[in-house]
């Protein structure tokens, strides 16, 4: 019998996001209080060797390898995706049909086409109390979610220009093995999928405004990279020594493109660059950067706000902290720093005393609390796939105008 004060989670995958996934699932009912107690009721992944030693390891009940089994199994209510992009459709369309609840890592999908079935099926399944989210963490920054609430309240006035940057350098040695997130047709794109897209969310998120259009550059610096050990499958060697076979790199290394949003009176969508036509209220302007080669920034994911009022930036490196200047202070008070951890500030509340700073863990105990609260209370959780749709076609708009020799894009 279905005991209606628990959820019950089965979870597609157990690499970097799935460990992530599954700490947060452990962690979120021990700090806060929950309508319904997540049970980790079974994993799946396809080295049956490797995925029982993850079930063992992270905390879960059980473990398959084959995902639909989780979907045909009637002791699981919720599936968590945490495999590649090019499965999510799959996986997550036949989860809402069945009637799981779905948590799916971002991006949502590899193409606007993917992404678009899934919102639709998103929608369907809601209207029938089944709901489904994207796990966009950045929003769970305690400091990011101060800033989206100073924008709200209008503390900055009119948003003129947004600046963001996501800076890594993990793939800056040349031969760093190859690996999924390097092969396209399972990742759909390089820096700009993978962690453009966390910056491309916070902003319009933050701002409550969509990207409109884009004139972008993309860049690949190393095309062949060492072919690691489980993917050489077709008689290679692997990476060592002078066997070491190479395979192509088909997703960039770095993005870079600007950005018009939408704002009142901005409308232009015939698919020129946007002119600050005399007498019209344009919308905010934006830069945007995602690279893993920026040697020395291990996760430098930031945003800067200007508005008419004053600004905001954050920096995920010192994420316990928001910079925030008010106009009004006077034109040499500079930027003031705030110490998001007191018990008004989003999620610190249930954690430690005041200066005891969070991590990079948090993000995702924040994301399972808000989604069980959602879930609990028939309301649909946000970002929705509708939201991550949003974000795959700015995505898809850049990669069109990198293509195109920079030209202008709508979205």
């Amino acid at each position: 019998m279905t005991d209606p004060t628990t959820l019950r989670v089965g979870m597609v995958g157990y690499a970097f996001m799935g460990a992530a996934h599954s700490h947060a699932w452990r962690t979120a009912p021990r700090f806060f209080d929950l309508p319904l107690r997540p049970e980790l009721t079974a994993i799946a992944g396809r080295n049956e060797e490797g995925v029982r030693a993850a079930a063992q390891k992270m905390g879960w009940e059980s473990a398959e390898t084959d995902w639909r089994r989780l979907i045909e199994r009637d002791d699981i209510d919720l599936i968590d995706i945490c495999s590649p992009g090019d499965t999510h459709a799959e996986i997550a369309i036949a989860a809402l049909e069945a009637g799981k609840h779905v948590l799916c890592e971002k991006p949502l999908a590899n193409s606007v086409a993917d992404a678009e079935r899934m919102a639709a099926a998103a929608d369907a399944a809601a209207a029938r109390g089944v709901y489904s989210m994207c796990g966009f963490s950045y929003r769970r920054t305690p400091a990011l979610a101060l800033a989206r609430r100073m924008v709200a309240e209008g503390r900055l006035g009119q948003i003129r220009h947004v600046r963001a940057q996501y800076l890594q350098d993990w793939l800056s040695d040349a031969d760093a093995p190859l690996t999924w997130r390097l092969d396209k047709s399972k990742s759909g794109s390089g820096a700009l999928g993978d962690i453009g897209a966390h910056s491309i969310d916070a902003a319009q998120w933050i701002t409550g405004l969509n990207i409109t259009g884009v004139s972008a550059l993309l860049q690949t610096f190393v095309t062949e990279r060492p072919v690691a050990g489980d993917l050489v499958g077709l008689g290679g060697h692997g990476a060592s020594g002078a066997d070491t076979v190479r395979g192509p790199v088909s997703v960039d290394d770095a993005a870079i493109f600007s950005a018009r949003f939408a704002g009142n009176g901005n409308g232009n969508g015939n698919g020129t660059a946007p002119g600050s036509g005399k007498g019209s209220a344009a919308g905010p302007i934006g830069v945007f950067e995602a690279t893993r080669f920026a040697l020395g920034r291990k996760n430098a994911m930031r945003l800067e706000i200007n508005g008419t009022a004053g600004s905001l930036a954050f920096d995920f490196e010192d994420m316990n902290a928001l910079s925030v200047y008010d106009a009004a202070d006077g034109s040499d008070a500079g930027f003031r720093k705030i110490l998001v951890t007191e018990p008004q500030h989003p999620y610190a509340g249930n954690w430690w005393p005041t200066g005891h700073g969070l991590g990079y863990e948090h993000l995702f105990t924040h994301q399972v609390v808000d989604l069980v609260h959602a879930i609990a209370g028939s309301q649909p959780p946000a970002p929705s796939f509708a939201d991550a749709l949003q974000v795959q076609k700015v995505l898809a708009a850049v990669e069109a105008s990198a293509h195109a020799d920079s030209r202008w894009h709508t979205v």
